[in-house]
Formats: C-alpha cells, sequence, structure tokens
C-alpha cells in the first residue's frame, strides 16, 4: 500500500517554470513506477509521464517532451515534476499515481494508487 500527497500548483505565466512534487508514504517506495497524469475541465484524465521504479527510464507525452522532466528521489519517498516553458494548455489538476508492474505505464488503469491532485493554472 501505498499513499500519494501531491503539492506545488499554483497561478503561474505562460512561459514560466513550476515544479510538482508527489510524496508516497511507506517504506516500499522503492518497487513503485510512478507517473503524471492531468486532467482539464471537460475532458478525460491524460497521461503527463512516467518513470521507473529504478528511475532510470522515463517515458512523456508528446505535448509536454522537451518541456517535462519526471524524476524521483528514494531517501525523500518522493517523485517530482519540472515543467518549463508552460503553455496556457497545461492548465490542469496534476495527479501522481503508483503502480507495482506496468505495461506501458500511459494507461491510467495501469495505476492502483492517486494522490488527490494539485491545481495548475497557466495564464496567457
Amino acid at each position: 500500500q501505498v499513499q500519494l500527497v501531491e503539492s506545488g500548483g499554483r497561478l503561474v505565466q505562460a512561459g514560466g517554470s513550476l515544479r510538482l512534487s508527489c510524496a508516497a508514504s511507506g517504506r516500499t517506495f522503492s518497487i513503485y513506477s510512478m507517473g503524471w497524469f492531468r486532467q482539464a475541465p471537460g475532458k478525460e484524465r491524460e497521461f503527463v509521464a512516467r518513470i521507473s521504479s529504478s528511475g532510470l527510464t522515463s517515458v512523456y507525452a508528446d505535448s509536454v517532451k522537451g518541456r517535462f522532466t519526471i524524476s524521483r528521489d528514494g531517501a525523500k519517498n518522493t517523485v517530482y515534476l519540472q515543467m518549463n516553458s508552460l503553455k496556457p494548455e497545461d492548465t490542469a489538476v496534476y495527479y501522481c499515481a503508483a503502480a507495482r508492474l506496468l505495461r506501458t505505464g500511459v494507461d491510467r488503469d495501469e495505476y492502483g494508487y492517486w494522490g488527490q491532485g494539485t491545481q495548475v493554472t497557466v495564464s496567457s
């Protein structure tokens, strides 16, 4: 079992940067692959990025590739999402998620644990 708490979301101007954090409880954080998803008003929750349990591999949605970076710190049981060059279309509630095993890691159904979300709003 793992519990997830996101933080770091706020209002930011287009072109700005934010770093989201997701703190995980429990002593087994290292065995979970972690993902970030987002959900804009009226839209389905979509994949943003994921990182393997080892931290050695990561995958990004095309819409954020080159702008966002996912990372993890095992000592702090925390996964991060560094977001640069933010655009108004990045506005959404951002969720982190955890999974023991992933197929592709881009399908939300693969993840068994979710945080409550943190709001990111990018103004133009």
